[in-house]
């Protein structure tokens, strides 16, 4: 058996397994903008703001005060 044959299917097991670890998210914001983002933002900034990138790619910050919800996309 070839190296490459035995290790194609563990590749490919290996970012099927990275896929499903993000969760697509919504975030609604108090004037009822919404945001898609790939995964869960990170709410435990000091500075008072949420920093997530949407599902674009490009880097949103806001502040939390200014977030209605933030819930998994069904």
């Amino acid at each position: 058996m070839n190296i490459r044959t035995l290790c194609m299917p563990l590749a490919v097991a290996a970012l099927l397994a990275l896929a499903g670890c993000s969760t697509p998210t919504v975030v609604t914001l108090q004037n009822g903008t919404q945001y898609l983002t790939e995964d869960m933002p990170d709410t435990t900034g000091e500075d008072g703001f949420i920093e997530f990138k949407d599902i674009s790619g490009a880097t949103v910050k806001v502040k939390a005060d200014d977030v209605a919800t933030i819930r998994k996309e069904d």
